[in-house]
């Protein structure tokens, strides 16, 4: 009887223990006015996945690291350093202790363009594909056996305007998407209203991307696609689109889109200013979430049929904060956590494994301007 209670006790220490995994928070560390706001870059906390609570554990300097990328095994991680309109901003390499959750700078290069705003990194940890928003590009930059960055290796320029003379003046690259076979970078252009697709050579020494056949995909006028999320393991891409609170769904094939469904983030009557942002699969398949920005501040949660890759609207969660910039669910899909940019805080939603609808907890994190949220799983 002794010996069994012990070994109870001891499979759920060892379960405890493998709920555990990492959460990395990228911040605005400068305000409007290019004044500090006391943020301390990125911030690096333990999250436990039994109970939604996380703990910190560790802060790494850096200048305006809005968006985030995780290195296939988790040994390093790569933030963009978004300033300057029309100067160049910066791309920042850290190793990271998976034993002690501590973050050490290696080195920083330039980005190529004004507003970097978004990082990938392909599986093989060759390259480093970064958009730069204000300059209208995206940029290529090798990563070294030790994890550092070289400098950019190609940088590649779109042209061209929206229909919106404000917002859509020029090319804005937003997001530079690896697709989950490695063999294309899916870029959003916020400017042109338009995804270009390059196919992906890891192996090249330099100029690791080439433009194929039939290599755009032209959005509705004025939508201003902005982030992309894939279905895990079968030919649907989900687009999210900032200016016309709407998402896109399309059947992928081999660097090819076909239009599947177009749906909105926003209830029917709704009439405020919108500002759609971020967009993720939860684990499993079963729903699809999209946040939004603007007066909205909400979280769209959608149903995906997994059969036919279509959506339906459930419902919309408050986020309890300003500004919903960024989102990122937990491994376990037990826990959706919500960046609120402009309300300075991380809000922890329970997720109902049934419904997707969403709980608030009552738990959030407070730092200035949280903007990026990654998780980095137990292995």
């Amino acid at each position: 009887m002794r010996f069994s209670l012990l070994f109870s006790l001891l499979l759920l220490s060892l379960s405890g223990m493998a709920q555990h995994d990492y959460l990395f928070i990228g911040t605005y560390t400068l305000s409007n006015k290019n004044a500090q706001n006391g943020s301390k870059g990125i911030y690096v906390y333990d999250f436990d996945a039994a109970t939604g609570e996380a703990r910190a554990v560790s802060t790494a300097d850096a200048e305006n690291p809005s968006y985030l990328a995780i290195a296939p095994k988790g040994d390093f991680l790569y933030a963009v350093n978004e300033t300057g309109g029309t100067d160049p901003g910066g791309v920042s390499a850290f190793s990271f202790d998976k034993a002690t959750g501590a973050l050490k700078f290696l080195d920083k290069q330039s980005s190529g363009g004004g507003s970097p705003c978004y990082i990938a990194v392909d599986a093989r940890r060759k390259w480093a594909v970064v958009a730069n928003y204000s300059g209208g590009n995206l940029a290529a930059l090798p990563i070294a056996e030790d994890g550092s960055l070289g400098p950019i290796a190609e940088l590649i320029q779109h042209t061209g305007t929206g229909p919106n003379k404000q917002r859509q003046e020029k090319a804005h690259v937003h997001s530079t998407n690896i697709t989950p076979d490695q063999r294309y970078v899916i870029v959003a252009d916020l400017g042109t209203d338009k995804l270009s697709i390059y196919r992906l050579y890891p192996n090249a020494p330099r100029y690791p991307l080439t433009s194929p056949d039939d290599s755009t995909v032209t959005i509705g006028p004025g939508s201003g696609p902005r982030h992309i999320a894939f279905y895990p393991g079968k030919p649907w891409v989900y687009l999210m689109n900032e200016m016309g609170g709407s998402v896109d769904a399309f059947r992928y094939n081999d660097g090819h889109f076909a239009a599947l469904q177009h749906i909105s983030s926003h209830p029917a009557d709704f009439k405020g200013t919108m500002g759609s942002a971020d967009i993720h699969v939860a684990p499993g398949g079963r729903f699809l979430y999209a946040s939004n920005r603007g007066d909205a501040n909400s979280l769209a949660i959608y149903a995906i049929d997994t059969t036919s890759g279509a959506l339906t609207l459930k419902g919309f969660q408050p986020v309890l904060g300003k500004t919903p910039r960024n989102f990122a669910i937990d491994p376990s899909g037990r826990w959706l956590l919500v960046a609120n940019q402009n309300s300075n805080n991380v809000v922890i939603f329970a997720v109902d494994p049934d419904t997707g609808l969403l709980k608030p907890t009552g738990k959030e994190l407070s730092m200035p301007a949280p903007v990026c949220l990654k998780f980095l799983p137990n292995p």
